[in-house]
């Protein structure tokens, strides 16, 4: 199966979750982490739902940020729930699709998600279902990417796709975690579902990577794309291209570069 469709470019594999964690967390979803977290802890929350947790960056820091919080993780792949788990094991750790939550109505007071919305395949719904499983006046904090062109790493990435592909190219992140980056159309989506929009802003972090190496191994390892890789062929002269691509439009290594995303809390 071709894996620039949608359905396909949200699978992921039992492989990836160590070089997403090895080679993105630490420069991409890090320090979005940490002012999720942060956010969070504002609300001092007693019992905490977290969806699409991946490899448990943002469930580590609020274990140690929000230490008498009950942290319950979740994540539709059983490859990243494993790691996880061992990964920030101090939270309750469940295999659970969002938009069928696997708990009772009223059980948590705060949901929480990086990242992960842009997965949902029918959001309103997956947003009905975390209303649902809120104690009334409860909170939803998240994050989304905003537009690809937004986000410099990624850019320089695709560009380096687009070059080894020229007739067919990669689209995962601009159908995926770039397909979602209408603060509008996410508040419609939020508001459809019951939710009340508190606060919605446009946030910009720099994301630090010792070398374009180590990103592009992360992107193209660590993510769905590299299914797609693969059934093009030629991974090894693929990487080689992406890497000089990457260095010629991010500079010298180490490399910094703007990612920009918006970050909503919706009442229930």
């Amino acid at each position: 199966m071709r894996v620039t469709g949608i359905s396909a470019d949200r699978r992921w594999s039992e492989s990836m979750p160590a070089a997403y964690e090895r080679y993105l967390v630490p420069v991409v979803f890090r320090p979005f982490a940490e002012d999720l977290t942060a956010r969070a802890v504002e609300l001092h929350p007693r019992r905490v739902l977290e969806l699409a947790a991946g490899t448990g960056a943002l469930t580590a820091n609020l274990l140690t940020a929000a230490p008498s919080a009950e942290v319950t993780a979740t994540d539709l792949n059983e490859a990243m729930v494993a790691f996880g788990s061992n990964r920030a094991p101090d939270a309750a750790w469940r295999q659970a699709d969002a938009q069928r939550l696997p708990f009772p109505n009223g059980g948590f007071d705060l949901v929480v998600c990086q990242f992960g919305v842009m997965f949902f395949p029918d959001r309103v719904q997956a947003y009905t279902e975390v209303r649902r499983v809120l104690a009334p006046g409860g909170r939803f904090l998240f994050n989304t990417w905003g537009p690809l062109g937004t986000h410099a790493f990624e850019v320089a990435l695709q560009a380096g796709l687009e070059r080894a592909f020229p007739a067919d190219p990669p689209r995962f992140f601009q159908t995926v975690p770039h397909g979602y980056a209408d603060p509008a159309v996410v508040a419609a989506d939020l508001e459809a579902a019951g939710f009340a929009v508190e606060d919605e802003q446009e946030l910009t972090l720099q994301g630090r990577a010792v070398s374009t190496a180590d990103l592009a191994t992360g992107y193209l390892t660590g993510t769905p794309v590299g299914a797609a890789i693969e059934e093009r062929g030629d991974g090894p002269a693929v990487r080689a291209t992406v890497i000089e691509e990457m260095t010629a439009r991010l500079g010298p290594e180490p490399v910094t570069a703007p990612m920009t995303a918006y970050v909503f809390r919706a009442a229930a």
